[in-house]
């Protein structure tokens, strides 16, 4: 079992944490302005960095997002950080 660190609540089992997404992948603004398009890229296209990457998770214990770097290949995960207002935007 995988061991995150919720900058929260400390380090805890991995089943205690949800994926948010990439950080950056920021949702379209106007509903009726979004191309069909635009919106499959968003929903269907995601970074796949082979190394570092910089992910939102949320730990559903505390019920708090926080940013955290995790390596794709080895799945070794960095301690997550708080976000500042509107960093998770996802």
């Amino acid at each position: 079992m995988q061991i995150f660190s919720c900058p929260f609540c400390g380090p805890r089992p991995e089943y205690e944490f949800h994926f948010g997404g990439d950080q950056g992948n920021t949702r379209p603004e106007g509903f009726d302005a979004v191309s069909a398009e635009r919106w499959s890229d968003y929903l269907s296209f995601r970074n796949n960095p082979k190394g570092m990457a910089r992910e939102i998770w949320m730990h559903m214990v505390c019920g708090e997002l926080f940013a955290m770097e995790r390596d794709t290949v080895t799945m070794a995960a960095k301690p997550g950080l708080a976000l500042g207002p509107h960093e998770a935007d996802v």
